[in-house]
């Protein structure tokens, strides 16, 4: 998605979102705005987490889809600039997916439900006992993606 090449005298740096809605202004003083000075400073990769969007928004995947451009845009409009930082779509990597599969075989559920962010997810979304199995499996997805 981007004709970025970083350089080795750089710090390497990842963030991202989820294309589940348009960004906004929470997302410019949280995280937007810190992304424009990194990408002067550091081999920036920004991912669009489709398929992690996918682990709570399956019944919807047009949801997601619609929202990989917006998203995009929403990073150019504030300055990320494809020629200083790296865009990935994260369904275009399928390594990604393969690690993601190999990373759970050493991970355990019980470890997941552990999760401090999980956890607060499962709660504030009301799921219950009626987990989606990729959402319990989101932190390994982002851990494979950091990978």
């Amino acid at each position: 998605m981007s004709s970025y090449t970083p350089t080795n005298q750089r710090p390497q740096a990842m963030t991202g979102d989820r294309p589940t809605g348009p960004l906004h202004l929470g997302h410019y003083v949280g995280s937007l705005r810190s992304r424009l000075e990194l990408q002067h400073t550091h081999n920036l990769t920004i991912l669009v987490a489709d398929l992690q969007a996918l682990t709570d928004n399956a019944g919807n995947p047009q949801k997601v889809s619609h929202y990989i451009p917006e998203v995009v845009l929403d990073y150019l409009a504030v300055g990320l600039d494809p020629a200083k930082c790296r865009f990935v779509l994260q369904s275009a990597v399928p390594e990604l997916a393969e690690l993601t599969v190999l990373l759970l075989n050493l991970v355990s559920v019980a470890h997941l439900e552990r999760n401090p962010t999980v956890r607060s997810e499962i709660t504030q979304r009301g799921f219950a006992r009626d987990i989606p199995a990729g959402f319990m499996c989101y932190p390994v997805s982002q851990a494979a993606d950091i990978i």
